[in-house]
């Protein structure tokens, strides 16, 4: 009885959770990215220099830095669905703002403002999760959740491309209406949001009875078996070398991720296509990725194993990187930036399923977004480098092997940390 409860249960809040959420990260991610798009046109434009773009791409994480912990610490004290729709209807009216951008100081300004507008989302979606699923399910679960970002490349990647034909309509470039068109799913959203989403599961009438109970009365048992090693208060949460540790692992493979998210389309452009056929190419790659790193996520659940799952996917996508440097066609270079989406998805759910084994309450909530705003400054290292390299050389290749240098450092360091971990008797294991 209690088995088919349980099952019963996690069926549930799946199709109640999960579907929602992806929904929310797959606009996130393309309001995030878009610019990518934009550029193919944008920058002419406007006369942004590769340097230029790169620092605007880039500085979006500076902003997401700065607020990411003050977020996810506000959202655990007033819960994630005032706070989500919050951050939802904020982000949506700066992104529709970048319409009317008319030089590089508003577009670095915008930029940094739609970081600051979005932090404590995604750290905050992560915490939310570990609210609901218990840990033994919690790798899978944020593979579903983070399969948003590829599946956003797939469908975004054609949309913006098509978006960008509708130049001269009513006065206005393609890249205004895609800015436009493209915000205006965040903020409907965002109200959406309000009325859906439920704070805890103590609050969630749409389980009866004995569900509610079975999941109110795990979650308890895990946060008390927790107890006894976990970290808790808000200063351990940031001070716990373990937290820097992930954060500069989840640095290396956001330099990844948001080097594929803006520059790919002008890597793949290179090679003499149109716009459409950019836009149709790109979104392979993170087509293969989705199916990749459901089933890596899945592996790592059923092995309870973590470490090398994350390292796997590291120098895969940080190889992946190196080979697209070189290609010399673009069915080469469509193969390579599959293997970097292939590594850099399967890399994360693996590694977000570690913060939360040793870090519960408002440490978890320090501590995630402590994680995810430095990392994520990946994000602005990757995507500036690459631009100043271009600008100085001509080429891609010398920033992406910079970035794949940086994967190559997160899966190094997680080796460390396991085995620093295993060291450590009184601390809860990594890969167990």
């Amino acid at each position: 009885m209690t088995a088919e409860l349980e099952k019963r249960v996690l069926r549930k809040i799946s199709f109640r959770i999960v579907p929602f959420i992806m929904l929310l990260y797959f606009i996130a991610f393309i309001d995030r990215v878009n610019i990518g798009f934009a550029a193919l046109t944008m920058n002419k434009d406007l006369g942004f220099s590769s340097s230029v773009f790169g620092v605007g791409a880039g500085i979006f994480f500076l902003g997401y830095f700065l607020f990411e912990v003050p977020s996810n610490l506000i959202l655990e004290k007033v819960g994630a669905r005032l706070w989500i729709a919050r951050v939802m209807i904020t982000w949506g009216i700066v992104s529709a703002a970048f319409a009317f951008i008319r030089g590089e100081t508003s577009f670095l300004t915008l930029r940094f403002l739609l970081g600051a507008a979005e932090a404590g989302f995604f750290p905050g979606i992560i915490l939310y999760l570990s609210f609901w699923f218990p840990a033994r399910y919690r790798a899978g679960v944020v593979a579903l959740f983070m399969a948003a970002a590829p599946i956003s490349v797939v469908v975004g990647s054609p949309l913006s491309s098509a978006l960008l034909e509708m130049d001269g309509l009513l006065g206005l470039k393609g890249w205004q209406w895609m800015f436009i068109m493209e915000a205006i799913p965040a903020i409907l959203l965002g109200f959406v949001v309000l009325g859906y989403l439920t704070d805890k599961p103590a609050q969630a009438k749409w389980l009866s009875d004995d569900e509610r109970a079975w999941l109110v009365d795990e979650m308890d048992r895990e946060h008390t078996a927790k107890a006894a090693v976990a970290s808790h208060s808000i200063w351990r949460g940031l001070a716990d070398i373990r937290v820097l540790a992930l954060s500069l692992i989840y640095f290396g493979t956001s330099a990844g991720l948001y080097t594929l998210g803006i520059w790919a389309p002008q890597i793949i452009k290179e090679f003499g296509l149109s716009t459409m056929q950019v836009g149709l190419l790109n979104a392979v790659p993170p087509t293969i990725a989705v199916i990749a790193m459901v089933l890596w996520a899945r592996h790592s659940d059923k092995t309870s194993e973590r470490t090398w799952h994350v390292v796997g996917a590291c120098i895969a996508a940080a190889a992946g990187l190196a080979l697209a440097g070189s290609a010399g066609s673009v069915v080469a270079v469509v193969a390579a930036l599959s293997l970097v989406n292939i590594g850099i998805s399967s890399a994360k759910p693996p590694l977000w399923a570690m913060p939360t084994m040793f870090l519960s309450g408002s440490a978890a909530a320090a501590g995630i977004a402590t994680i995810n705003s430095i990392g994520n400054l990946g994000g602005f290292a990757g995507p500036a480098m690459i631009g100043w390299i271009k600008d100085m050389t001509g080429s891609f290749l010398g920033g992406l092997y910079f970035v794949a240098g940086l994967l190559v450092l997160s899966a190094v360091l997680t080796l460390a940390l396991s085995r620093a971990n295993r060291a450590t008797v009184a601390q809860p294991r990594f890969d167990h």
